[in-house]
């Protein structure tokens, strides 16, 4: 991408995500997100309304009584975005692509966390890390973050969420906030997602492109997947096809959906043919509620 191409690319995301930063989350983004930076402090007694969620029970069976860890919140909060810049993120059926709303939602919360004076940090994956970026304050390096992501070129066009996990719970030792923003067309990496999900605060967001559900009917049609490059025909005009289509991705939707709850992970589903608005506002006010 050219200089000149690419710097204005980057001051229009910077104007929308600023304004939708300004019009969404001026009043949310604490109340949703600090707080979840906790440090320990003490161990007490428990004490009537004190959430059994902080209850110590190793100490609680030593003294016969219940006892509740005590948190104190860290003054600074540090993000990290975890981006999937694999080839499927190249793929969009509505004038979008994944990667374009991925990048405007990368932008959106960065601004959210500098406008507060946090740390943002990123790393970029496929099937490999292809970039970290460590966090830092400041709106020149929320911008470099927009800037990378823009003109980034990856080695890969797969997909490992495992490999970006485990380099992320390697990597940043202090607990933080993660976002890991992909469209999740991928497997094998409950295991890493759960353990970083216990050392971290993880929120997912899901990329879907509404074509991925719901097939069009347009007769004999050649697909190529984005990652491997494979060549496939489909019969769009059997419902067959379309049925079986329709329910192998539900499956895969519900999978996911079981996993995420069962390890008490946020997450919402972004339609890229949507206005991403709503669904992030609602996971912001979500997150405020249950604090």
């Amino acid at each position: 991408m050219e200089i000149a191409e690419l710097i204005k690319k980057v001051r229009r995301i910077e104007i929308k995500a600023k304004g939708l930063t300004n019009e969404m989350f001026s009043g949310e983004y604490h109340s949703a997100f600090k707080g979840r930076g906790m440090s320990f402090s003490e161990v007490r007694e428990y004490q009537f309304g004190d959430d059994i969620r902080n209850i110590d029970w190793n100490v609680t069976a030593r003294f016969d009584h219940p006892y509740v860890k005590v948190y104190e919140e860290e003054r600074e909060l540090t993000v990290m975005l975890l981006l999937d810049m694999s080839g499927s993120g190249e793929t969009g059926s509505r004038h979008v692509t994944k990667r374009e709303i991925l990048t405007e939602l990368a932008a959106v919360i960065a601004f959210s966390v500098s406008q507060n004076n946090d740390k943002i940090g990123a790393i970029l994956f496929t099937d490999q890390v292809e970039l970290f970026i460590p966090p830092r304050k400041g709106k020149a390096h929320v911008l470099r973050i927009i800037r990378d992501v823009l003109n980034f070129n990856p080695d890969s066009k797969k997909t490992s969420v495992n490999t970006a996990l485990k380099h992320f719970t390697r990597v940043v030792k202090k607990r933080c906030t993660a976002f890991l923003i992909s469209d999740f067309i991928d497997q094998n990496f409950e295991d890493t997602l759960q353990i970083a999900a216990r050392k971290h605060d993880l929120i997912c967001l899901q990329l879907k492109d509404p074509i991925e559900r719901h097939l069009p009917v347009a007769g004999m049609i050649k697909v190529k997947d984005a990652e491997t490059g494979l060549l496939t025909w489909i019969d769009t005009d059997s419902k067959h096809v379309r049925n079986a289509f329709y329910a192998a991705t539900g499956v895969q939707e519900e999978k996911l959906n079981q996993l995420l709850m069962r390890s008490g992970i946020d997450h919402t589903t972004i339609d890229i043919s949507m206005p991403y608005i709503k669904p992030l506002r609602n996971l912001f006010k979500k997150r405020g509620r249950k604090k």
